[in-house]
Formats: C-alpha cells, sequence, structure tokens
C-alpha cells in the first residue's frame, strides 16, 4: 500500500486487531552524565558528537564510577541505553548495578574507533518504584569509556487492544450502525444463548492478568456472558448503558499463559450478548530478563544412532532462576526440544547429515546464545525398500508460467511422505507436495518433459517415473534473461545497495566485514570495513547496507548498516565520500541476536524512512511480543527515533515475523516482503502497518483469528527465500535452499503468477537489486558460506525484458 499521510494512517490503526498502549511505547528519559554523580573523573566538552553540555572522563583506574539517579513512576523492568565512546583499541568493562546489586559483570564497552565516535550498549533490570540508583564501575585499570548519557525506559504492564471485529464471530455480526465505537465496528450478538466472540491473545509471561470489555446496552435489562479463559469460566453481568451509543467497561482478573491464550464470551440468555466493541488485555512484564548461559559443545554418538534418531548430550547450561528446556536446532531449524542432557533427537531422516546446536530457555522465555555445533548423521535403514515407482505425470492447464502434474500413487512399506516434480532433462525439484497432484512452476517459452520421485518417511527416494509427454509453456514478458558476470571473488555478498544517482553501488560481505564499492561497469574497490561487527558462525555479521536517500558525497555522507555486535544486532551508520568509510554511530541497539533468526535487511521507503528488519534470535515469543524489537519490521528515522505515523507510537511497523529477509515497494507504493519459514514454508507478505503476520503461531497460511496470512507460500525445499526487489509489475526473490531466482507477477494486492529461473544454475542466491533507470537486477550467488559448497561468489546481472 502507499504510505499514507498521518491521518490515513490513524484511520487503519483504529481497526487494527492490536494496539499496545501505556508505559510501553513511553519515550526514555535522559540522563545526561555531567548531571551524574562522579567518583574519580571529569566532565569534559574536548571531543565532538556528545549530547547536553559535554561527557563524563573517568580516572583510568578500576573502580572509578559514574552513578545516575533515575525515577520510575512504577516498579517493572527498565531498559537501559548507555551511549559511551572508546577511542582506545582494548575493551573497557565495567560493573553495571542497579540499587546496589550488579545486573551486568564487566559488561564490554569495546572500542568505538575514536573519542568523536559514539556507541550504545543496551541492558534490561528491575527497578523500584520511586528512586533507583544506576552506577557503571570500572573493571579495570583502564577505567570506563567516556560516559554521554543513560536513556532509561520503565515498562510495568502492557495493555493491547483486540478489536471484536477481528475475532471469531459464532452467531453475531459486524455492525456500524451505532456511535462511538473503535476500530472498524463492533459485534451485534445474535439473540440467543451461545452466541459467542473468542479472542486469541497472546501473552509475554504467565501470570495474572486484567481484561477489560468494552460494551453497549441500550436495553433495559442485563445481558450477562460467560467470560471462559483457557476453559475457565466466571459468569459476569453487562447492565445497561442507557442507549446503544453509551459505552462501558467490564473487567476480571484471569491467569494466562506464557504465549497463545483463547478468551471466549458467551452469551447465557435468550437476549444474546451486549453489543461489544474490544478487549483490552492488560499483562505484566517479567522480572527475569537474564539470559541462561550457552549450552556447552554437543556431542553425538554417532556408533548408537539409528536411520530415524540420535542420542545428544552437551554440558547444561546455567541460569539466576532456573533453566527450563532445551531447544534443539539443525542449522536455522528446530527440530526438537529436551527437558535436560542426555536426549535423543528421534523422526529423523535416514542417511541425512545434520548440523546441531543447542539453546537454553529459562522460565520466562528467556534463550541462551547457542552452543557450538556438532555434525552428526543418522544411518541408512535396514531390510527396508524404497517407494515403488510413481506412475507416468499427465500435464494439463499448461499456463506460460506453470502447469498441473497428476500421476498415480506409489506404494512403501513405511509410508510415502512426499513426492517431488522434476524437470526430467537436468533432475532440478520444480515441487514437492504430499499429494499426487502439483501445481508446477514454469519459466516462460521453455520446453519441458516432467517425471516425479517418491520419499518415503525414512528419507528413501523411488526410481524417477518415466518421463511426461514433452510440452512448451508460452511466451510471456517481463522474464529474466540470461545473466551476464558484474564481478567475482566474492565471500558471502550479503546485500548490494545503489546510490541515489545510479553512479555505484556498495556491497557487504557477511563474514568478512569489508564493504566494496562495484561500478556499473563491474569494477570492485574495497571502500572500508565496518567497525565493531562480531560473527555469529550462523546468519550473523556485516548485513544490510543502504545509502540515505539524499546521498551525495558531500553535504551528505551517510550511509547505513545493519550488523551483529558483541551485545546484539545494531543498525549503524557512517560516513562515505564515495570513495571511502569513516566514523561510525550506532542508531539503534537493543535488537537480540543469535546464531540464527537476525533478519538484517534495512531499505528506505517512499517515505524516506528507515525499514529494518528483524529476526525472532531464535526466541518465538518475541515476535508477537510488542515490547520487543525482535520479529518485526521496523520504521525508524536517520537518528533511530520511531517514525512519525507508527501504529503503535514506538518503533515498531509489523510483527509475527520468524526471519524477514527481503523488503521492496511496487509501483502503488505497496510494500512486500519475503520471509524464512522453518519446517513448512516460506512466505511473501504484503506488509501493513500493526498488522500480525503469525510467527509462531501460524506458519504460512492458517485461519488463526488476527493473523495477516501471506500472499504466497512456497514449500522451504524450494524456496529458502532472502532477498527481494520489484522491476516492471513483478517481485525477483532470491532463494538460497532453492538455489532459483523467483518471479512473482503481481496484481494489485494479490499474486498473479509465480514461476522461477536460474533452477540450480548459480548454486544459492540472496541479494537481489534493481539496477537504477533500467529493467535490469543485479543477483548475488552465496556458496561459500556454511551451508554452501565452498566455492567462491559472483555476483550476475540479468535484464528484465
Amino acid at each position: 500500500m502507499k504510505l499514507r499521510a498521518l491521518t490515513g494512517v490513524l484511520a487503519l490503526v483504529a481497526g487494527m486487531l492490536a494496539v499496545l498502549t501505556g508505559p510501553a511505547s513511553a519515550a526514555p528519559t535522559r540522563y545526561e552524565a555531567e548531571n551524574a554523580t562522579i567518583s574519580q573523573g571529569v566532565v569534559e566538552s574536548n571531543h565532538t558528537g556528545f549530547s547536553g553540555t559535554g561527557f563524563v572522563n573517568g580516572d583510568n583506574v578500576a573502580g572509578s564510577y559514574t552513578e545516575w539517579t533515575v525515577n520510575a513512576s512504577s516498579a517493572g523492568t527498565a531498559t537501559i541505553a548507555i551511549r559511551y565512546s572508546n577511542g582506545t583499541t582494548a575493551n573497557r568493562p565495567g560493573d553495571v548495578a542497579v540499587n546496589g546489586s550488579v545486573v551486568s559483570a564487566a559488561r564490554n564497552f569495546p572500542s568505538t574507533t575514536n573519542w568523536d565516535t559514539w556507541a550504545t550498549s543496551t541492558l534490561t533490570a528491575p527497578v523500584n518504584a520511586g528512586s533507583n540508583k544506576i552506577r557503571i564501575t570500572a573493571t579495570t585499570a583502564n577505567g570506563n569509556p567516556n560516559l554521554d548519557y543513560a536513556d532509561v525506559e520503565v515498562s510495568s504492564t502492557v495493555t493491547t487492544q483486540y478489536q471484536a471485529e477481528n475475532a471469531t464471530i459464532s452467531q453475531g455480526v459486524v455492525a456500524t450502525n451505532h456511535t462511538g465505537f473503535t476500530g472498524t465496528g463492533f459485534v451485534d450478538y445474535v439473540n440467543t444463548v451461545g452466541s459467542y466472540i473468542e479472542w486469541n491473545v497472546s501473552a509475554p509471561v504467565a501470570g495474572s492478568a486484567t481484561l477489560a470489555f468494552r460494551y453497549a446496552n441500550g436495553t433495559t435489562s442485563d445481558r450477562p456472558m460467560d467470560i471462559t479463559v483457557n476453559g475457565t469460566t466466571t459468569n459476569k453481568s453487562f447492565p445497561v448503558t442507557t442507549n446503544w451509543d453509551t459505552w462501558a467497561t467490564v473487567s476480571l482478573t484471569a491467569n494466562l499463559n506464557a504465549g497463545n491464550n483463547i478468551v471466549r464470551a458467551t452469551a447465557t440468555t435468550a437476549n444474546g450478548g451486549p453489543n461489544v466493541d474490544r478487549l483490552d488485555v492488560t499483562t505484566g512484564t517479567s522480572s527475569d530478563t537474564e539470559k541462561p548461559t550457552s549450552p556447552g559443545q554437543p556431542t553425538c554418538d554417532d556408533a548408537n544412532n539409528t536411520d530415524t534418531t540420535i542420542p545428544l548430550d552437551w554440558p547444561p547450561s546455567t541460569d539466576n532462576v532456573g533453566v527450563v528446556a532445551y531447544d534443539i536446532y539443525n542449522l536455522g531449524q528446530q527440530i526438537a526440544t529436551a527437558p535436560a542432557p542426555p536426549y535423543t533427537v528421534t523422526g529423523l531422516n535416514a542417511s541425512t547429515t545434520y548440523t546441531i546446536s543447542v539453546f537454553a530457555r529459562d522460565a520466562a522465555g528467556n534463550v541462551s546464545l547457542s552452543s557450538p555445533e556438532v555434525v552428526c548423521h543418522t544411518k541408512a535403514p535396514s531390510g527396508d525398500t524404497p517407494p515403488t515407482k510413481p506412475g507416468t505425470p499427465a500435464i494439463s492447464n499448461v499456463t506460460a508460467t506453470g502447469a498441473t502434474a497428476t500421476w498415480t500413487a506409489s506404494t512403501d512399506d513405511h509410508g510415502v511422505a512426499s513426492y517431488k516434480v522434476r524437470n526430467h532433462a537436468t533432475g532440478t525439484v520444480l515441487a514437492a507436495v504430499p499429494g499426487t497432484t502439483a501445481s508446477v512452476p514454469l519459466e516462460c517459452n521453455t520446453t519441458y518433459t516432467l517425471d516425479v520421485v517418491a520419499v518415503d518417511t525414512i528419507n528413501q527416494s523411488s526410481t524417477p517415473s518415466d518421463p511426461s509427454n514433452s510440452f512448451t509453456t508460452p511466451t510471456c514478458g517481463t522474464v529474466p534473461q540470461s545473466p551476464t558476470t558484474v564481478a567475482g571473488s566474492w565471500d558471502v555478498p550479503w546485500d548490494i545497495a545503489w546510490s541515489p544517482d545510479g553512479s555505484q553501488a556498495l556491497v557487504t560481505e557477511r563474514d568478512t566485514f569489508k564493504v566494496f564499492k562495484v561500478s556499473p561497469t563491474g569494477t570492485k574497490t574495497q571502500v572500508g570495513t565496518v567497525p565493531n561487527v562480531v560473527t555469529t558462525n550462523g546468519e550473523g555479521g556485516l548485513m544490510g547496507v543502504q545509502f540515505s536517500p539524499t546521498w551525495n558525497g558531500t553535504t551528505d555522507q551517510q550511509v547505513f548498516f545493519m550488523h551483529t555486535a558483541s551485545e546484539g544486532n545494531r543498525v549503524a551508520t557512517m560516513n562515505y565520500t564515495g570513495s571511502a568509510l569513516s566514523g561510525y554511530t550506532a542508531i539503534l541497539t537493543g535488537i537480540d541476536k543469535n546464531r540464527y533468526h537476525n533478519g538484517g535487511r534495512i531499505r528506505f521507503g517512499p517515505d524516506h524512512y528507515l525499514y529494518v528488519t528483524t529476526g525472532d534470535a531464535q526466541q518465538g515469543s518475541n515476535a508477537p511480543n510488542l515490547s520487543s524489537l525482535n520479529g518485526k519490521i521496523l520504521r525508524i528515522t536517520k537518528t533511530g527515533a520511531a517514525a512519525p505515523g507508527n501504529p503503535f507510537g514506538t518503533r515498531v511497523w509489523s510483527y509475527g515475523h520468524r526471519n524477514p529477509q527481503g523488503i521492496t515497494w511496487d509501483s502503488a507504493g505497496r510494500m512486500w516482503e519475503s520471509e524464512l519459514g522453518n519446517s513448512a514454508f516460506d512466505e511473501l507478505n504484503l506488509i501493513q502497518p500493526g498488522k500480525n503476520y503469525g510467527w509462531p503461531t501460524c506458519e504460512g497460511t492458517c485461519s488463526t483469528s488476527g493473523m495477516t496470512n501471506p500472499k504466497y507460500q512456497w514449500d522451504v525445499s524450494v524456496a529458502s527465500p532472502s532477498g527481494i526487489d520489484y522491476v516492471n509489475g513483478a517481485l525477483f526473490m532470491a532463494a538460497l535452499r532453492g538455489q532459483r531466482l523467483w518471479r512473482i507477477v503481481l496484481n494489485g494486492d494479490n499474486v498473479s503468477s509465480v514461476n522461477s529461473y536460474f533452477n540450480g544454475t548459480y548454486g544459492r542466491l540472496r541479494a537481489v537489486t534493481k539496477v537504477p533507470g533500467a529493467n535490469a537486477i543485479w543477483f548475488g550467488s552465496t556458496n561459500s558460506d556454511n551451508n554452501g559448497n565452498g566455492t567462491a561468489d559472483v555476483i550476475r546481472r540479468s535484464n528484465i525484458q
């Protein structure tokens, strides 16, 4: 959709499922260091870029400290953002204490390159109502870094609004014939016993919550209802409100589970329920914000593996409260949850290599950083036969971009799990389905024969079916042409961004942290390295890059990066003259990191605000939690603040994302996003402000009320999408695991057709960007990463015509 003026956004927000109110959307309070209590240090102003009237330069001794007095209106969890500068080459750690208790021991304050470059270190800690003391004490003889300020934001409760018209309704209708409602309408119950409204309510932590129902009752008699929360029922009176235009609130207290909860309001008399406008849910936030330590090195006993199981063991984690579970991942996909080590993972595929890492989780939902990885192997099945050969596929409904294939089923002693439809000439998998009919995406103006392979539940494949009859798809327009090489010898080129004048592109390398400029003709020159970047030995490192929309190399030199740092993921800005990078300022921190699920794409929208994709950091509860920056698309200003008109008054633009990757806008200003699923479906989403895109409740399309379904979904075996861009009526989306370029033709808000190109030709594809002033794209491979085959990567150009 086009980004609208503020009034348009507010009108849309009124009809959204959930609106965050209260403390979570309040701006932080800034406490300047020069106004704090200083022990062994002085206030100075001999460096640039500080806030207020100066900064604190602590003495180079252990024990020197700066202490702020911070006021909180209520007890709760404080987010503390400490702005500092460290112009040396050595880390300057300090103990961060709140009210005398150390909440972060020897917290890292790494080098910021020079004393004029500032960064932010963010942590959370419990605070009391009233006055609190926050102290940073140097733990080495080098003293603290220079300290500019502490931004403190306290959240004790979160209120989320769930509109009735977006809930599940049984025997009721959405109406607008009375005034004073919020959202896009209200629910008018049918006058009968048993009519109900049911909401899916998400809670960040388990515990007591306040449920407030906004209603109107214009009759002369009470309309009582049973309020059922996760199966526990309380009858509540909904008395007369004088008329149908007068609204009141009935509240009750209920216990909610962490994650999803079902709340139902059921009429108990023949009069039905009152008119219901919305449900407001007020929940507490967890006082436990400390993550468990990382589990130790996992081991697997290959000698005792079977074709479907792997016995695992690992040194356990520790936690300030206690570890309740361990999540086990194969690369970025969760495959099991264990109560404690040792644990045998079951339900695996035979003859398969698994790269396993383990993550600890506590009762508050805090998830540790990753354990080291271990490579394990399931055995080949013994005494088993593969599925029988499927029948020859019959082809029908041939269009320029696809066809329908139908075949007779295979049989197998373990059962057939899926069928793969392949290009018979190349063996490339074009579709994977559980049944015996598939809609197969194809390239335009291409001759095909197809075959089918059956796969059983222990991962054995059948002999391919006999090939289908040959057929040719019709010609269509706006398709990728044979690529030419732009530049080679890359090490995981993660993102490509063109300068506003189209004179050059910047390319980031994820694992080397280097930045290169590339001319339109392919000349490649390193222009710098982004400081403060660390790897996660997975999907983190140096990721997104983007020019300021008004960059010219002189009066505006800003370029922006998203990268993994010591404390989490950051958005930072540097100066770029057109030939060299310099300076560094972190503008947004507080985004959790993990080995996988780090998001990383940044793009300026048509409104000139910066959109940022963040993964859930392998903690699914982050995605629906509006107080978390993870599992979101954020919309911020150039300074990192929440952009005006955001739906919740915070940096959040949309939520419920697992690992959003590519973002782009079509010619009508609609925003599109590609997203990595877990084990079932990858997604293409039309992004609208304030919408919940379902994770972790939904993966792909689902019928859960309040969740926004994707516009298209793929089996993970043929997609695992990353970069995406729009050219002349179609989206072009890179696929990692699928090793292809997807072409997605749009028809307004919907997808018209989908087909793919270069299937398996160039390996894993990640970066895609339109060439300025041309119907063409650049796209980059990513075969040199930990999931690839180790070959150097290449950026190629394909004309779209």
